[in-house]
C-alpha cells in the first residue's frame, strides 16, 4: 500500500470514528434533553448545550396541537444541523414577569369536607365492629355527606351519624377523582353512649411555606414547590378553602446529618395576606389582596435557560424579611417522574449555613434565581446533607398554578 492510500485510509478512519462520536453525542442528548418546550412568543428555540444543537419543524404545514391561543409544534432537534437527535414539542407563550418572594407564609387550609386518616373497631355490647370498614370506605377518602347533609368538619360528621339512631346511611365521598356512594351502619359504642362510624377523620391543616412568586398582571401566587400532604396518608389534601397569613420567624431549629431543621414561627394576628384556591403536585396557589414585597418583577427562566452554576434563593430565616444567599445548581433532570424535583442544588452561602446548616423544613418555595430569571423553588433537603436539596421548574409550577390540576 502506497503512502497516498495509507493516508486516505488514515482520514477515513479518523472521519468514521468522528461520525461515530457524533452520534454518540446524539444518544446522550436525546436521553438528556426535555421532549417539550416553551419559547417565548415571536422567538425559536435555543438549546444550551456544549455542541451547537438546531430546532427544525418536523412538518411546517402540520400543528399537533393547540392550548389556548398558543400553538404546539413538533420540531426536530439537530445536531449541528444535520444529525437528527429526536422530535420535540415547543409552544410559544409570553414570557411570565413574577416578582420572587421569599417570604415566611402560614398555610390555613380546610377542605370542604372530613378526610378519613385511619379507622378503628367500635366496642359494642356484641363485640367489636368498624362500620366504615365493613362499608368500604378507605383511608384518604373525603367524606362529603350523610344521607344529603353536607359534611364540613369531624363534628358535623359525628352530628350527622348519631343523628342516624342507628339507622343505615348514605355516605358520598370523593376517592381521588371519582365520586362514591356507600351504605354504613353505625354502630353503638357501649363506652361512649352514641353511635359511631369507626373512623379518625381530619378536617383543616395548618403549617408555614414560603412565597414563590406573585404574578402582577393576575394578583395570584404560587408557593411551597410541592404539595401540602397528610401526615397520616400522605395524600395531597383537597382545597376548599383557605387563607395565606402572615408569618414571623422567631426561631430556627438547625439541620444535620440525618436531621432535618425545621423554620418556627408565629402566625400574624392582622387580616390574611390572601386566599388558597389550589394544592396540588406543584405546590399551593391562590391570590393575595397585595403584592408582598417591593422587589420589582423579573422574567420567568425557562427549563432550557438553566445552567449548571451559580445562583441564589431568596427566603426568610428570622423575622418577616427575606435574604438573598448564594447556591449552586448542580444537577438538572429533565425526565425525573417526580416534577417536583426537577434539579438539585446545594447551599453555599457561609451565612445561611451556620444558620440553619442548609435546608430545612419551611423553606420550601424559597425561589431560585440565575441570571436575572425566576428559574425554581427549593422543595426538598437531602436527610443525609442537609446542604443539599432538590429544586422545581418555576415553569412547571406556573403551568400547574393555572390549569389547578
Amino acid at each position: 500500500m502506497n503512502i497516498k492510500s495509507r493516508l486516505i485510509r488514515r482520514v477515513t478512519l479518523a472521519a468514521a470514528a468522528a461520525m461515530l462520536q457524533l452520534y454518540g453525542f446524539a444518544v446522550y442528548y436525546a436521553f438528556s434533553l426535555p421532549d417539550s418546550y416553551y419559547i417565548c412568543t415571536g422567538t425559536t428555540l435555543e438549546v444550551d448545550t456544549l455542541l451547537h444543537i438546531d430546532a427544525a419543524p418536523t412538518d411546517p404545514a402540520v400543528q399537533t396541537a393547540s392550548v389556548g391561543t398558543n400553538a404546539v409544534n413538533t420540531e426536530t432537534l439537530k445536531l449541528f444541523g444535520v444529525i437528527p437527535i429526536k422530535e420535540v414539542e415547543v409552544q410559544q407563550v409570553d414570557r411570565p414577569m413574577l416578582v420572587p418572594c421569599g417570604q415566611a407564609f402560614g398555610i390555613k387550609l380546610r377542605m370542604g369536607g372530613a378526610m378519613v386518616v385511619g379507622m378503628d373497631d367500635v366496642e359494642t355490647t356484641s363485640g367489636e365492629r368498624c362500620p366504615a370498614q365493613e362499608a368500604g370506605i378507605q383511608t384518604g377518602d373525603l367524606i362529603q355527606s350523610v344521607d344529603g347533609v353536607e359534611i364540613d368538619s369531624n363534628r358535623s360528621l359525628q352530628e350527622a351519624v348519631e343523628a342516624s339512631g342507628g339507622e343505615a346511611v348514605t355516605i358520598t365521598l370523593l376517592r381521588g377523582e371519582e365520586t362514591l356512594r356507600c351504605t354504613l351502619t353505625p354502630a353503638y359504642a357501649s363506652d361512649d353512649n352514641r353511635y359511631e362510624a369507626g373512623v379518625w377523620v381530619r378536617d383543616s391543616s395548618a403549617g408555614i411555606g414560603t412565597l414563590t412568586y406573585y404574578d402582577p398582571a393576575s394578583g395570584t401566587f404560587g408557593g411551597l414547590g410541592h404539595p401540602v400532604c397528610d401526615v397520616d396518608t400522605g395524600d395531597i389534601l383537597p382545597v376548599s378553602s383557605g387563607e395565606a397569613c402572615g408569618v414571623t420567624i422567631t426561631e430556627v431549629q438547625k439541620g444535620m446529618i440525618g436531621e432535618p431543621g425545621m423554620l418556627q414561627g408565629t402566625f400574624s394576628q392582622e387580616a390574611p395576606l390572601g386566599t388558597l384556591s389550589c394544592n396540588n403536585r406543584c405546590g399551593i396557589f391562590g391570590t393575595l389582596k397585595a403584592c408582598p414585597t417591593d422587589a420589582q418583577a423579573i422574567p420567568m427562566g425557562f427549563k432550557q435557560e438553566i445552567v449548571i452554576g451559580e445562583a441564589e434563593i431568596l427566603c426568610t430565616v428570622d423575622g418577616d424579611t427575606p435574604k438573598r444567599y448564594t447556591a449552586e445548581i448542580e444537577e438538572i433532570d429533565y425526565h425525573g417522574t417526580d416534577s417536583t424535583r426537577n434539579m438539585t442544588i446545594r447551599i453555599t452561602d457561609p451565612a445561611l449555613l451556620s444558620k440553619t446548616g442548609g435546608i430545612v423544613q419551611g423553606m420550601s418555595g424559597s425561589p431560585i434565581i440565575q441570571n436575572g430569571r425566576i428559574v425554581g423553588a427549593v422543595t426538598h433537603v437531602f436527610v443525609d446533607d442537609p446542604s443539599q436539596g432538590y429544586g422545581i421548574f418555576c415553569e412547571n409550577m406556573v403551568r400547574y398554578g393555572i390549569s389547578g390540576s
